[in-house]
Order: structure tokens, then C-alpha cells, then sequence
């Protein structure tokens, strides 16, 4: 499936490495130098352990909880910025879109269409996205099982686009909570996309009655632990160098310098687990 994605991606490098890929960047585009750093510090970071590297970030948030929640620079200055990165640190590039009159825009200048969690029922989106050819990530809804995806991809699939991600990002735990349900990794699997566990937004805290989104931060590396012992193809992390002082999302980043450590440890989970099967399957009769 891995090589199946690197096939549509541009600069999509060490997917015969074994390892797990992995979405990362800031949550929304503060502007160009610190989006050129960040994306330069993680390529730096995969390139050393051969982990196949899209860069991330939203060229604008459109489902914050206050009127005066911080939403973008202006949809093409981000935009652009996000091409440059692109085309400057050699790495695909991912983003949202949030309706469907988006998709084309977008596709001038990313690699990878991603469809919000809130959003991954609305057809005209999805099929919009699929028609541009892109590869399109749907995030799993908070409100859905890993099996009600099937809906998603066949939207996509039926549009004509086989390229499909599908990602974890936790369910809805009372009104202020999120938990997540590994069983839902496997099942999406059974539809032979990519499967993403989406480690730093499964642990918002949302709803909060300041309206801004609060997190568990401290829990990433178990989260992420945990998603590739189930087999997760992929991670989606947001970082940021100082994620206090972030726009967006900050109360779940993981700190851009704790980045590197953390990659490290999972590659050596990956690692551990691929060594298993091998002796497993060396001692079958």
C-alpha cells in the first residue's frame, strides 16, 4: 500500500526503508521562515532514519470555536508558502480543505488533499477532492467506527480516484474528551489504503468552556507506541518549535526538539515488531 502512495508522490523517498511514514508540521501556516525551518529540521529528522516524510499544514482553519480564533495569513500567501516548501526542502505537502469550491485551488499547490474529521460524510467535498487526482486523506469522523469509512473510499474510488488515506483521530468521550479505539486501525485497513493514526489531535481536548481546545500532550509517545504495534502505515504529528506560543492547536503539539527521540523510539518499535513476524514466520512446520 506504502508504495502504491509513493507511486503518486512527488520527492516521496526511503519507502522501501520498512518504516512507517509520517505527516508532520505545524497546525495552520504562521508564515514562510517558520515553516521552511520546520519542514527543514524534519526532513532533516527522516531523511537520517529513512522514514518517508509529507510535510503538513493548513493554509486555513475554518472550524474554531471563537469568532476570534486565529484562521490563516490569507488563503493563497499560504498557499504558496506551502508550495515553496514543496518545492525548496523536496517533500510533499498536505492540507485541509473545508468545502468544495477549495479542491481545485488547493490542488495548485499541494500534493496530498486532506478532508477534516467533521467532514468526511460530505460528498461534494469528497468528490471534489477526488476529481482533482490527488491523493486525498480523509480523517475518520469523531461521530464514526473504523468500518463506516468504507463509505468514504467508495466516494473517492467511484469519482474515479483510487489514491485514498484513510486517518484515525479518536472518538467522541462525553462532550470535552476523546478516546481512542485502536480496533479502528485494522478495520480500515481491510479497504487496502494507508491507514494513519493521527497522534496529536486524538488527544484534544475539545469543547472546553474558554472555547479554546485544550490537550494531553504528555501521552503522544503512547499513543504513537501503541499505533505502530497495531500496524498503523502511518503517523500524523503536529509540531511546532514552541508550541505555547503557537496560533493554533498548541495546547496538543509535540515540541518541534523532542521530535527526533521520539522517531527513534518508534522506528525501533517498527523495528522490533518486523523481527518478530520474520522469526514467527521462520518457525513455521
Amino acid at each position: 500500500m506504502l508504495q502504491a502512495l509513493a507511486n503518486t508522490l512527488p520527492h516521496f523517498r526511503h519507502t522501501n526503508s520498512g518504516q512507517f511514514f509520517l505527516m508532520a508540521g505545524p497546525c495552520v501556516i504562521e508564515g514562510e521562515d517558520m515553516a521552511l525551518r520546520i519542514a527543514e529540521r524534519i526532513k532533516h529528522i527522516t531523511d537520517k532514519l529513512q522514514i518517508p516524510y509529507i510535510f503538513k499544514g493548513s493554509y486555513r482553519k475554518a472550524n474554531r470555536s471563537r469568532l476570534d480564533s486565529f484562521t490563516g495569513i490569507g488563503d493563497e500567501t499560504a498557499l504558496r508558502i506551502l508550495q515553496k516548501v514543496g518545492r525548496e526542502i523536496g517533500v510533499p505537502t498536505v492540507t485541509d480543505i473545508h468545502e468544495s469550491s477549495e479542491a481545485a485551488l488547493a490542488a495548485e499547490y499541494v500534493d496530498v488533499l486532506q478532508i477534516p474529521a467533521f467532514l468526511c460524510r460530505q460528498t461534494d467535498l469528497l468528490i471534489a477532492a477526488a476529481q482533482t487526482g490527488k491523493v486525498v486523506n480523509v480523517k475518520k469522523g469523531q461521530f464514526l467506527s473504523g468500518e463506516a469509512m468504507k463509505w468514504a473510499v467508495d466516494k473517492i474510488r467511484q469519482s474515479g480516484n483510487p489514491h485514498v488515506i484513510l486517518t484515525e483521530r479518536g472518538n467522541s468521550f462525553g462532550y470535552s474528551d476523546l478516546v481512542v479505539d485502536f480496533r479502528n486501525l485494522p478495520a480500515m485497513r481491510e479497504f487496502e489504503v494507508p491507514v494513519v493514526m493521527d497522534v496529536t489531535h486524538s488527544l484534544q481536548r475539545p469543547n472546553q468552556s474558554s472555547g479554546v481546545t485544550g490537550g494531553q500532550p504528555a501521552l503522544i509517545e503512547t499513543i504513537a507506541k501503541a499505533a505502530i504495534a497495531v500496524g498503523a502505515d502511518g503517523l500524523f504529528i503536529e509540531t511546532h518549535p514552541t508550541p505555547a506560543t503557537a496560533l493554533s492547536d498548541g495546547a496538543n503539539m509535540l515540541p518541534l526538539d523532542q521530535l527526533e527521540a521520539l522517531l527513534v523510539k518508534l522506528t525501533r518499535v517498527r523495528q522490533a515488531i518486523q523481527d518478530r513476524g520474520e522469526v514467527e514466520l521462520n518457525q513455521l512446520p
